[in-house]
């Protein structure tokens, strides 16, 4: 018998011991949004250019012992003081959480966009850039290129009009790659 409640104390003690490490654990979470607006978690404090507005949830540092003494049942606990004052100061609704979900939303299309458009520009500035490389092999090679005038006439380059010809292209490259 005796060997019977040795093997079930042993084990309903490493469960107990496993538990209490397990909530310990649990309890000492930070968590915290980013610059980005992402939710960040970790047992380690966040980085120092995280303002306190920003930090959703630290773990408190008193014990059971000095809170259940030291406080009145209705008055936050000195530790737990600047907590309870950012509840009251702000607290999370659910339109509140939509609004800086919209906010947020709003602010990646912006990003979006203007990463498109970026995008855009740089392919069409290679294009150009392409065309006028194109263009200058075509100057360089000495064949004959012809212009159309305004009256629907073909008006061959002149040596002058190829030398400023490649002189504007070659400036045009200039701001190319």
């Amino acid at each position: 018998m005796f060997k019977f409640w040795s093997k079930h104390s042993i084990t309903a003690s490493s469960l107990a011991i496993t538990a209490f490490l397990i909530a310990s654990a649990c309890q000492a979470q930070y968590v915290w949004l980013d610059e980005k607006g992402n939710k960040q978690f970790s047992d380690l404090p966040p980085p120092a250019n995280i303002s306190k507005d920003k930090i959703i949830k630290a773990p408190t540092r008193s014990t059971s012992a000095t809170s259940s003494t030291a406080t009145p049942l209705g008055a936050p606990s000195v530790g737990n003081a600047g907590a309870a004052n950012e509840q009251l100061k702000k607290p999370v609704t659910t339109a509140s959480k939509n609004e800086d979900y919209n906010k947020r939303k709003l602010e990646q299309e912006e990003k979006e966009k203007k990463s498109a458009a970026e995008q855009q520009a740089n392919s069409e500035k290679a294009k150009n850039c392409e065309r006028a490389r194109a263009y200058q092999k075509t100057l360089e090679s000495g064949q004959r290129i012809a212009n159309t005038a305004a009256n629907g006439e073909k008006n061959i380059l002149n040596d002058a009009q190829r030398e400023q010809e490649l002189k504007d292209t070659q400036r045009a490259l200039s701001d190319c790659k």
